[in-house]
């Protein structure tokens, strides 16, 4: 069993959040990607595998031109992926470890959760939206009351804008907009232009909405 904690793994670095890794001794593998949440450039993914040998035996490549007399010694990477070669990734993540520190990463996840929670209270506010599910960490799912066209809609409205990128996903056959804080430099007014962004492109499309109906 592979998971696959993206976005959300770099929020294991606090405490208080560690409880949704219950269960995690029975994975196989665990990914997540310090580049969407933990202040590294792009791109850095890291994984775990509990059983390295199989991973080896799927990629191994080891022709006589490659072989060399170190072999066995160290941890071959060429055999973990399909490229003989990679990048030194782990240089940037040590750097933030480095420049931040356990205390500094985790006041960052902090302040991103409190910037969500705050748009979560901005949203709340107004009746014509309704929250798709809980906001436990630095991610919103929000929609617009009605049928999926009108949220669609707003998807579309909002990413051609070029202000602000949101992201659609479904729950169940329910769709819905994936608000995300994670850039470094988030601050509550971002939060609140964010909302008003929002906000205009759905008076815009409500409106349009109750006009095509008065026309029917």
């Amino acid at each position: 069993m592979h998971v696959d904690a993206a976005y959300a793994g770099s929020a294991f670095v606090c405490p208080e959040f560690q409880h949704y890794m219950k269960g995690i001794e029975l994975a196989d593998s665990f990914n997540f990607n310090p580049h969407k949440w933990m202040l590294v450039n792009f791109d850095c993914s890291a994984m775990w595998i509990k059983n390295s040998a199989e991973l080896v035996e799927a990629f191994n490549v080891d022709p006589l031109y490659l072989r060399h007399d170190k072999q066995g010694l160290v941890p071959d990477y060429r055999h973990w992926q399909i490229p003989l070669g990679r990048r030194f990734r782990a240089l940037k993540l040590w750097f933030v470890l480095r420049l931040y520190g356990v205390e500094g990463v985790r006041a960052h996840i902090r302040l991103q959760v409190k910037q969500a929670k705050e748009f979560e209270d901005l949203m709340a506010k107004d009746e014509r939206f309704e929250i798709a599910v809980p906001v436990r960490m630095g991610l919103v799912c929000l929609r617009l009351k009605g049928p999926n066209e009108l949220s669609e809609k707003l998807l579309r409205r909002i990413n051609d804008s070029g202000k602000i990128y949101v992201t659609p996903s479904k729950l169940r056959e329910t769709f819905v907009i994936r608000f995300c804080v994670c850039a470094s430099r988030t601050n509550s007014e971002d939060i609140l232009y964010s909302w008003n962004v929002i906000k205009e492109y759905a008076d815009e499309i409500l409106a349009e909405s109750t006009t095509n109906q008065d026309k029917k």
